[in-house]
């Protein structure tokens, strides 16, 4: 991933085009795997593992069709799950484990769980913005992110941080899907996940709003542990190969880089989100680096 890359490729059209391919690949396996099954027509979608459902079923702002428990599962004698799925007038539908695998393939961990239901509102940036408290805060720009596992974990990191919300493409990322929401373990359902449509434009209306977009590339001089940063901080990564694109990184206030050692080239693209988002919160600056 070039934007956390410590040496730069000699052709690097090439290396473009072969880390999107990377990323499209794993995407397409992803899909391959636990998201057979993750859409049907007129039905929305699929989710499976308990905390995804259990994140699901108590976010209010969820349309809920049918949930499915396997047969001599854990999850067939839970309280909590029963207790979740009436507060929502859902009724749990008992089936055998085989219908649970072959919706979503005999490698998914889905835990003997399965849940129906409509895709998240699409969320406005503006008014995502708006509601994010004064004072100190963090969010996460995508910058084509396909990878529906590392999505899932970057979500997880932004709970974990505090971040206020993940903004990305509409095209050439990542869709909502039982992948990601997995991987996301549940987060997909706290973080504001945004679509935006042209990246450039929605980065000129984030420093607008005031906002101090910072890009993390590999060949940056300053370290991600500066001190005198600005208090509301985007975060804006790019995939594994490109990184972020030229414009991108043109329209970013600043670029920094993760001090990591010269025996590793390259952090995944989740990783180095949650590294950074740990060294750009509370406290920032104070290591005298």
């Amino acid at each position: 991933m070039s934007n956390q890359d410590r040496r730069r490729p000699s052709n690097r059209d090439q290396t473009h085009r072969d880390g999107a391919h990377r990323d499209q690949a794993r995407a397409g396996r992803s899909r391959g795997r636990g998201d057979q099954g993750s859409r049907e027509t007129g039905g929305g979608l699929w989710f499976y593992g308990r905390h995804p459902v259990e994140a699901a079923l108590a976010n209010p702002a969820r349309s809920l069709h049918r949930l499915l428990v396997a047969e001599r599962s854990e999850a067939a004698s839970d309280p909590k799950l029963s207790a979740l799925a009436r507060r929502r007038g859902l009724q749990i539908e008992t089936v055998p484990r085989a219908e649970i695998d072959r919706r979503f393939g005999e490698d998914a961990v889905h835990q003997g769980l399965a849940l129906q239901l409509a895709p998240l509102p699409e969320r406005d940036l503006e008014a995502t913005l708006a509601a994010v408290p004064e004072g100190p805060a963090l969010i996460v720009v995508l910058d084509q992110v396909t990878d529906p596992h590392n999505v899932g974990a970057i979500l997880r990191a932004a709970a974990a941080f505090g971040a206020a919300a993940v903004i990305t493409t509409e095209r050439r990322a990542a869709p909502e899907s039982a992948v990601l929401a997995k991987a996301a373990s549940g987060t997909l359902e706290l973080v504001p996940l945004v679509q935006i449509g042209n990246l450039a434009r929605a980065l000129d209306e984030l420093k607008r709003l005031g906002w101090w977009c910072v890009g993390l590339d590999g060949h940056a001089t300053q370290d991600v542990r500066a001190a005198g940063l600005p208090e509301r901080l985007a975060l804006v990564m790019g995939a594994e190969g490109p990184g972020l694109r030229r414009l991108t990184r043109e329209t970013c206030d600043l670029l920094l880089r993760l001090p990591i050692s010269d025996q590793v080239e390259s952090l995944n693209v989740a990783t180095a989100t949650a590294v950074a988002l740990y060294a750009l919160g509370p406290g920032r600056g104070t290591s005298g680096a």
